[in-house]
């Protein structure tokens, strides 16, 4: 609204549109005696004190019809944004629901169609479904549809990477309850704000068809159909065409002036989607790790192209224990993260020797009882807690989501348990959060709000992806302060993913050294300054600490890592690494010894 009222061309633009719906609300009970009147006597007369516009071929005042005229020709362009708008969502929105190839057929019918000229569009749909004012307002509503649908699309397709829609599908929340909670909500505004442009162009296009002969037909007339009563005399009596063509240039000019300003607002004020990949492939059977809530064995993803980002991962995260999974980024930690979850996006591959969740094998569990599974027993907390969270909906709702969607709750029970939750990871005045929408809370609070969500459930395992690296150092000790409490209370496992190898050996029982996609070793977080790998100890050596020579820069490690496509059969940290021999072009294989420490190197002590 303060934009509104400084722009000139918006007050304007308001301005008219204002003036088009109180005409078209006042304009046939005051006018329609005048509009319909025959007066033989005055037969196509140009302008005169009586008639100040002229008559038409029977003699009724052209003025009085311009404005009577006004509430159908605003009604069915507001029909044909109607039909077009909503044809258009439901288009561009298929492709979410669908599955991804049956979605790139729908992408290409609306890339088809967009290329097509709109009035060519609406006037083949108008003959098709016959001339008259239906056929013209379902010919402009086919023609304004591509266009939203293609919109809907990118805005969809924009947000469809988020991490709440990553935790949405992580729970298999249905595609259809995807879209309608978590898609569209968050891309409503720039919808609504182009259907006041959208109004304006069928409003144009409408005129057009009546003007033409393909709209609205006798004894009925909008704007266009005066203009083409009133074309022939133009010559003769030129005041004829002046009140509809003023009428539509300036209803026109309102709405998208109005369209326009909301749009630069919307940019102002700032503020494909992915199939899941093939479910988890079991190889093994044997006895489950009787403490274990997670085993994972030669856990790899791949993508076509030979883009591998994970090889062979070997983890196990027991009851009350906090495994560390560090690197630097692109070292696979997170692309791990979601194989577990089953949220790596299309068209990525997952398989594992073995993958168990509380101690049940998940690739032989029917989809239903997976989902179940994984919605109860698994929490995730991602890095960015902004997008973790989804901006449209308040707090409360969405950790309500676990409770009543997985374990039955009513709403007033997940209510109070959400209540609850918020309170245990420390947020004051809880119940008042609930009512809160995420932006208005600070990002400590968001980050606990995620953790909180992860405990709606029971869970038995909580993945938490590198939850502290956008937040300062004083919540970053607030937030690992409540990740332990969380694994203590429930005595649930924890698999903590970070490239801040301090923040891991403050929190962790163990570390795991994740290199190029592998395991390079794995050992107690107390043992960590006896690390035997030379990757390992170029993390610890570039961490400064309190002796520190502040005089000398900080140790570095030279090199770069290798991108998941540039991987070789040996040793991926061979380029990088004073130890190097001949022998590192074969790979070593993780080694444990009798410590419990294991290291992939043959160089390693």
């Amino acid at each position: 609204m303060r934009r509104l009222l400084r722009n000139p061309a918006s007050l304007l633009g308001a301005a008219l549109v204002a003036v088009m719906v109180l005409l078209a609300l006042i304009g046939p009970p005051i006018w329609e005696a005048a509009a319909t009147r025959i007066d033989p006597g005055r037969i196509n007369q140009g302008a005169s004190s009586a008639h100040l516009l002229g008559t038409d071929a029977l003699g009724r005042d052209l003025l009085a019809r311009a404005l009577v005229a006004t509430r159908l020709t605003l009604g069915l362009a507001f029909l044909a944004t109607l039909i077009g708008t909503v044809c258009g969502i439901v288009l561009g929105a298929l492709p979410a629901l669908l599955p991804h190839r049956a979605g790139r057929v729908v992408i290409a019918g609306v890339d088809i169609l967009v290329a097509f000229p709109a009035l060519l569009l609406a006037m083949f749909t108008a003959v098709v479904t016959g001339l008259g004012a239906r056929g013209a307002v379902l010919g402009i509503g086919v023609a304004i549809a591509p266009t939203f649908a293609r919109l809907t699309h990118t805005l969809t397709a924009s947000i469809a990477g988020a991490d709440y829609i990553a935790a949405a599908r992580m729970l298999q929340v249905p595609r259809r309850r995807v879209l309608t909670r978590h898609l569209l909500p968050n891309i409503a505004e720039p919808l609504i704000l182009n259907t006041a442009q959208a109004m304006g162009s069928a409003l144009l296009g409408l005129s057009a068809m009546s003007f033409l002969g393909m709209g609205v037909q006798a004894p009925s007339y909008d704007w266009g159909r005066l203009l083409n009563e009133a074309f022939g005399h133009v010559y003769i009596t030129p005041s004829v065409v002046v009140a509809p063509a003023t009428a539509v240039a300036l209803a026109g000019l309102g709405f998208m002036l109005v369209g326009d300003t909301f749009a630069r607002a919307a940019a102002g004020s700032g503020g494909p989607a992915g199939q899941p990949a093939a479910p988890l492939i079991a190889l093994a059977t044997d006895a489950p790790l009787p403490d274990a809530v997670l085993e994972v064995r030669e856990l790899t993803v791949a993508f076509p192209g030979g883009i591998t980002p994970v090889r062979q991962v070997s983890l196990t995260v027991r009851e009350q224990e906090i495994v560390g999974l560090v690197g630097e980024s692109g070292s696979g930690k997170s692309m791990t993260a979601a194989a577990i979850g089953q949220i790596v996006p299309y068209p990525g591959l997952v398989g594992s020797a073995r993958t168990r969740l509380c101690g049940v094998d998940l690739g032989s569990l029917k989809e239903a009882d997976r989902r179940k599974l994984l919605g109860t027993s698994l929490a995730m907390v991602f890095q960015d807690p902004t997008s973790s969270l989804n901006p449209a909906l308040r707090v409360g709702g969405q950790l309500t989501e676990v409770a009543t969607l997985h374990d039955g709750a009513t709403r007033t029970e997940a209510r109070a348990r959400a209540v609850e939750r918020l309170a245990r990871v420390h947020i004051k005045e809880p119940a008042q959060v609930v009512r809160q929408y995420p932006h208005e809370l600070s990002g400590g609070m968001r980050q606990r709000a995620v953790i909180a969500m992860g405990l709606m459930g029971t869970p038995r395992l909580i993945i938490a992806d590198e939850p502290t690296t956008a937040l300062d150092v004083t919540v970053q000790r607030e937030v690992i302060k409540v990740l332990r409490e969380a694994v203590d209370s429930t005595r649930a496992g924890a698999l903590f993913i970070s490239h801040d190898i301090a923040v891991v050996s403050e929190l962790c029982d163990r570390i795991a050294v994740m290199y190029a996609g592998r395991i390079v070793e794995e050992l107690p977080a107390a043992s960590l300054r006896d690390a035997r790998h030379p990757y390992t100890r170029a993390l610890i050596g570039s961490l400064p600490d309190m002796d520190t020579d502040r005089s000398r820069p900080l140790s570095t490690i030279p090199g770069r890592q290798p991108a998941p496509g540039d991987v070789t059969d040996g040793c991926a940290f061979a380029d990088r690494c004073s130890l190097a021999t001949d022998r590192c072009a074969t790979r070593p294989e993780l080694r444990t010894a009798t410590d419990g420490h294991a290291v992939a190197c043959w160089e390693a002590p």
